[in-house]
């Protein structure tokens, strides 16, 4: 396993992590293909037996049971110390007023609820899932600076929001002496490269690891384009994705099956290799059902792509709703 800084921080991080969206009580949540705890364990263990030692979680995932079993698996697995947890805030987790958002009230509220469920005294960083246009940014901006100062987080990240709301982020808290964001987690893959466009350039420039998540498309670029799972026939949100580039997206698809036919690997590790070779990339958020899936993204840090098959992997991609 290979180690980097996440961004211009301090923080060390493997170059992959371990994303638990899949993890914890299947009829919780929106995503009934979700591994109970006992299922889950095998490979939180294998992750950190690999040298992955980056965790990435969120509140709302499996209604915060998929919190509940990454900290009860690391707690008997792993020290403290040696890993780094990362979760989210923003979906609402209750019904009511003051149920979702960032504003100081969910922010203070919802890092308590994490903390328990977790089991842990602070979270390595804690990002914001989405934008909110209904709180000032400057009131989440000082919320999470006061979390930092407080114990309970040490470094703090976005989620999915465009360039000029991140960088009016990060500007507010400049401005005020407030903490920075050091990580931007979004959506990027061989099925949708918008993020090229301003986000990358603009985390680059300001020394921001970007961790994106979905590297491999919701399994879309792993398989076969009319091949269905468990996950592609329940995941509403992934399909709507990429129902209106069918069309292109399964000629991405194909040329990425080429590509892995060619080299006698599995596609997985082809367009994760495309991924790992971004200069701007950190550690893409894997996900992982199956321990072989975890093997196959670890075998892919080794894959390297030439000039010649990432011209070949991107020659295809067409322009795609911005998200």
């Amino acid at each position: 396993m290979e180690y980097v800084k996440l961004g211009h921080s301090g923080l060390e991080v493997s170059k992959l992590s371990l994303g638990t969206m899949s993890f914890g009580v299947p009829e919780r949540g929106n995503t009934p293909w979700s591994l109970n705890e006992e299922q889950s364990r095998p490979i939180i263990k294998k992750a950190l037996d690999l040298g992955i030692n980056f965790f990435s979680t969120a509140n709302m995932y499996s209604d915060g049971t998929s919190e509940e079993t990454l900290g009860r698996a690391l707690k008997d697995f792993a020290q403290r110390d040696e890993v780094v947890i990362a979760t989210k805030v923003f979906v609402p987790m209750r019904k009511g007023p003051n149920a979702m958002g960032l504003s100081r009230k969910a922010i203070m509220t919802e890092i308590d609820k994490s903390l328990r469920r977790l089991g842990m005294d602070y979270v390595d960083l804690y990002q914001i899932h989405r934008w909110d246009n209904s709180t000032p940014i400057e009131e989440t901006m000082e919320a999470l600076h006061d979390l930092v100062k407080a114990g309970k987080v040490r470094y703090i990240g976005a989620s999915s929001m465009l360039a000029w709301q991140f960088a009016k982020a990060q500007h507010v808290a400049e401005r005020n002496g407030w903490t920075r964001f050091v990580s931007m987690e979004n959506r990027l893959n061989l099925l949708y490269r918008e993020e090229e466009r301003e986000m990358l350039p603009l985390c680059k420039d300001e020394g921001v690891g970007v961790t994106p998540y979905l590297p491999l498309a919701a399994g879309r670029l792993t398989r076969d384009w009319n091949e269905q799972t468990t996950r592609s026939e329940n995941d509403q949100v992934a399909r709507a994705l990429f129902s209106r580039t069918e069309e292109a997206d399964r000629k991405v698809v194909e040329r990425v099956a080429e590509v892995a036919a060619n080299r006698d690997l599995p596609r997985a590790q082809i367009a994760l290799a495309w991924l790992l070779q971004k200069e701007e990339v950190t550690a893409p958020i894997i996900g992982s059902t199956k321990i072989s899936h975890l093997e196959e993204a670890v075998s892919a840090l080794s894959v390297k792509l030439t000039p010649e098959e990432i011209t070949s992997l991107e020659e295809l991609y067409v322009p795609h709703q911005l998200v």
